[in-house]
């Protein structure tokens, strides 16, 4: 059961249903958010008559959610989410589109590939100053002198930056430059990090883990609503099967079912799904489709040179072509690219 209370709702108010869930022998599980507080009754929720709070003036509304994944569900909210950064969105009618390389290399790079992305319609700027790669010999990322690299693209473009942050600690440093948070697959069940994202008030890409099911996909993007922060956007990139043409397996059947089970925005990234610059396209047009609220696109202007992932990047005049191609597929099902 989840106990929504009105905005305003003091301490001794939170304690009063506190207090009364335990009496019935549940555990209280309560997050702050900046606008309201939510109280999860767990437990058996037969043992509580969903009455006793409904009367009180400082509830908003009360639900019996069957879903294991609560705060997320439609159960819990039926109309979509839509997330608002520096005046771009992320859900509803218009598609996001985040670009950039895979890697901050420098700032002329990130800069210049910003105002070539930003000219061709993408809402924001991706790329990353840390970087999780499979051997610790690769390009590790530039650290906090990339997330000046970016916060000086941002300033050039006006889009807004997504980086990923890997570790905890550096959680300050990244929230510092960055106006979303990305969760990589690597660390979709890392729930420690889950849990400190999920006391920021910032949005949050959460990316499917490679072997990760849609419910362990959900279940994680929870543990960052539970503590409060419900601006979460999931991202599909392929998952790991044995299937070896590509680097992933995009599983587009994904986002009609996760949008059928949660309110949350879904994007896609084809390119980490492809592997291959050739196939990043194709499968774009296929997410824009399936209803994906957004797609998160790597480009570079010499992919041959790039430090991470250059086969999978598109040059800025193919990023360019590309978009005006998928605005015919976006408006044939109702959307705005």
């Amino acid at each position: 059961m989840i106990i929504v209370l009105r905005a305003g709702a003091t301490e001794g108010e939170v304690r009063q249903i506190e207090d009364t869930i335990r009496a019935k022998g549940l555990s209280a599980h309560i997050s702050r958010g900046v606008e309201r507080t939510i109280i999860g009754a767990i437990g058996d929720e037969r043992k509580i008559d969903t009455a006793s709070f409904e009367g009180l003036p400082f509830v908003d509304k009360v639900l019996r959610i069957l879903a294991p994944f609560r705060l997320v569900s439609r159960e819990f909210q039926k109309e979509d989410t839509v997330i608002t950064v520096r005046g771009k969105t992320v859900g509803g009618k218009r598609l996001a589109l985040f670009a950039g390389p895979c890697s901050v290399e420098d700032r002329g790079m990130m800069v210049g590939i910003g105002e070539r992305v930003a000219a061709c319609g993408a809402t924001f700027l991706r790329g990353g100053a840390f970087k999780p790669r499979t051997s610790p010999y690769a390009f590790q990322g530039l650290g906090e002198e990339g997330l000046k690299y970016l916060a000086e693209a941002r300033e050039a473009t006006g889009l807004p930056v997504a980086t990923e942050l890997m570790d905890p600690r550096d959680l300050d440093l990244v929230a510092r430059y960055a106006d979303v948070i990305q969760i990589g697959a690597r660390n979709m069940q890392n729930f420690r990090l889950l849990t400190e994202v999920g006391k920021l008030d910032k949005p949050v890409i959460l990316k499917r883990g490679m072997s990760a099911t849609i419910q362990e996909w959900l279940m994680s993007a929870e543990y960052i609503a539970s503590e409060g922060n419900q601006k979460i956007i999931l991202c599909e990139r392929g998952i790991r099967t044995y299937e070896p043409a590509t680097r992933n397996t995009f599983d587009v059947s994904s986002i009609p079912v996760v949008k059928s089970l949660s309110h949350l925005p879904v994007v896609a990234d084809p390119s980490h799904a492809a592997g291959k610059v050739t196939l990043v396209e194709p499968l774009a047009a296929a997410a824009i489709a399936a209803g994906a609220d957004g797609l998160m696109i790597e480009v570079h202007h010499q992919p041959s040179m790039a430090l991470s992932d250059g086969p999978q990047s598109l040059k800025p005049d193919a990023f360019e072509q590309m978009v005006l191609r998928l605005r015919r597929v976006a408006e044939a099902v109702g959307r705005n690219l």
